[in-house]
């Protein structure tokens, strides 16, 4: 077992690294405090070739391994969460959706430019009454020759008012409940398409969320992602690509926790001594190093069974549900040590606490996975085959 980056990997670590500091964290408050999305960041993200770092080459990707996207994101976390939350969306569940249930028409239309970061990606699952129980979902999809119609709603979704495309569910046969959701590519220009931004936010508030409304929305026959009935099957694939990217991110988040946490310790003294070397506080930065190291590992072994082309639901998962909880305890913990100034925006740390909570909501609250587990544990819960797989990396050209 080889637990160290490759030089690549160093090389992107390093690239993305340095962009944070020099074009995000000199203006990460500003556009904090201003709720702002600032669309330039994706723009140079596309520029430095990591809005498709793991697309290959010939779909106009960078061509790199799975867990060169955890890199990414990773990094990109430290900075902010809505930036790895871009990434996540754009690439996690819009590209390599499309890279593993798309037709080779769709990947050349959409992929291509996607993964050059000349189109942007998002991802349409969730409605007012239908989060974590997706069978709840209300839009429709009607055929009608050769396109289909659809009406209804979704809500909470990343990248709203920014991105091109849309990949969308909706119900094309009701009775069938779960066999009978259908997966779309929805293009901005279509006709009964608008959208809707949602202020007033926790956290991500450098982010853009906001609704989806499709009133009459015709999508034509070729856009529908692979058949009829198989868009539950890959929502929940596109999930385990989201998840494996929001987990990267948490262990950005507790990265800058345990960052912050320790210059402030050295700078801070109580009781004659720099708090730091308080027992108390030392258990808190140890548990964030500790975390910290936990997580990745957990992040890289579900990269690893990406690159190999095997299944890993349950690993990624339990990535997920880890390394989220383990930021927003250490995002805690780091707002504990900052004292009355980390209730403050003078310091990093409370953006960091209100950031942290969401990724322990979305793409499968702490429940959710908590069950998940469980239920492979007991041997209640396996995994079925799927009939399109994600390519296993080094990816043939």
């Amino acid at each position: 077992m080889d637990f160290s980056l490759s030089q690549e990997q160093l090389a992107v670590r390093d690239v993305v690294r340095k962009f944070v500091d020099e074009e995000i964290l000199p203006y990460i408050r500003e556009w904090d405090e201003k709720q702002h999305f600032e669309p330039r960041v994706l723009k140079r993200l596309a520029e430095l070739g990591l809005m498709g770092v793991c697309i290959p080459e010939k779909y106009g990707g960078a061509g790199m391994d799975y867990n060169t996207l955890a890199v990414v994101c990773d990094e990109l976390e430290r900075g902010d969460i809505a930036f790895r939350t871009a990434v996540s969306v754009h690439t996690g569940l819009n590209s390599l959706t499309l890279l593993q249930w798309g037709t080779e028409e769709q990947k050349q239309k959409y992929l291509v430019p996607q993964a050059r970061g000349e189109k942007i990606g998002a991802f349409g699952l969730t409605e007012p009454n239908a989060g974590s129980d997706v069978a709840a979902m209300r839009t429709t999809a009607v055929r009608d020759g050769d396109s289909y119609i659809l009406n209804g709603s979704k809500i909470w979704i990343s990248l709203a008012d920014v991105a091109d495309h849309f990949l969308v569910f909706a119900y094309t046969d009701r009775s069938k409940k779960h066999h009978g959701i259908t997966a779309f590519i929805v293009e901005r220009g279509f006709e009964g398409l608008t959208t809707r931004s949602i202020k007033g936010k926790l956290g991500i508030r450098a982010g853009n969320t906001g609704e989806l409304f499709f009133d009459h929305v015709r999508v034509p026959v070729e856009n529908r992602l692979g058949e009829e009935g198989e868009g539950f099957k890959i929502a929940m694939s596109a999930l385990d690509n989201g998840r494996f990217t929001v987990a990267a991110g948490a262990c950005g988040c507790i990265a800058a926790c345990l960052e912050a946490s320790v210059k402030y310790c050295h700078e801070r003294e109580t009781f004659g001594q720099p708090i730091g070397k308080h027992q108390l506080v030392q258990q808190m930065i140890a548990k964030m190093a500790a975390n910290l190291e936990i997580s990745r590992l957990l992040v890289y072994r579900a990269g690893w069974l990406k690159n190999q082309g095997l299944p890993n639901t349950r690993e990624t998962s339990l990535a997920k549900w880890v390394a989220c909880d383990a930021a927003w305890e250490a995002a805690s913990d780091a707002v504990q040590i900052h004292g009355a100034y980390g209730y403050s925006n003078e310091y990093p740390v409370e953006r960091y606490l209100r950031n942290a909570k969401a990724p322990v909501i979305y793409e499968g609250t702490r429940e959710i996975h908590t069950i998940l587990q469980a239920e492979y544990a007991l041997g209640y819960r396996r995994d079925k085959p799927l009939s399109r797989r994600l390519p296993a990396w080094p990816f043939e050209e």
